[in-house]
């Protein structure tokens, strides 16, 4: 229950960062001359769309991938059965040790569009969009970060007990709570921020 009550609160953050956005975009589009850009319209054509639809399925698919482990703990397998490359055998920690590389990928796609916005000479003090832009995205991949973190706990609490147990079991679960959480937030943002016509 307390990790639905801190979902919601963490809900109605990523809710203010939306309103701003939505805000900034209405406001500048609508001090644009007849005709020309406004600032809003401009700053998104500098956006990496089909970078972003790659990072965006990464992330998505690390979701099914936390959720075919959050099975397996819930049947208690906590480890592989057979071959590495036989995936059917898989336990709790094959498949979130994926999930953790596929984050720890995203987050690596982020840093990357970052670094690339920064050279062409975007940064958060650059405007108000950019402003919007780098907050809304930063703090989704602080989340992403503490849910990669959350998957290091899981998986070392797998390698430390002896036996896999109910507890372990249930702390896997709250965690693909979080991290589904964190791919619903972001497909949202994505939408906003790539897809929706300006």
């Amino acid at each position: 229950m307390g990790t639905w009550v801190w979902l919601a609160s963490e809900l109605m953050f990523f809710a203010a960062l939306f309103a701003a956005y939505f805000m900034i975009r209405e406001v500048t589009n609508g001090q644009a001359p007849a005709g020309e850009m406004s600032m809003f319209q401009a700053s998104v054509t500098h956006l990496n769309k089909p970078f972003a639809m790659v990072n965006t399925l990464i992330l998505v698919l690390s979701s099914v991938a936390c959720q075919l482990g959050v099975m397996k703990a819930e049947h208690g397998q906590v480890k592989r059965t057979s071959s590495i490359f036989n995936i059917a055998k898989w336990g709790l920690r094959e498949w979130y040790i994926l999930t953790f590389l596929m984050g720890a990928f995203f987050i690596a796609g982020q840093v990357w569009e970052y670094a690339t916005l920064i050279h062409e000479g975007f940064v958060i003090s650059t405007n108000v969009y950019w402003s919007a832009f780098f907050l809304a995205t930063g703090f989704h991949g602080l989340h992403v970060f503490g849910g990669l973190v959350a998957f290091l706990f899981v998986l070392g609490r797998t390698y430390l007990a002896r036996t896999f147990t109910h507890e372990q079991a249930v702390s896997a679960m709250v965690v693909s709570y979080y991290w589904h959480f964190v791919d619903v937030i972001w497909i949202i943002l994505f939408s906003v921020i790539y897809l929706l016509p300006n």
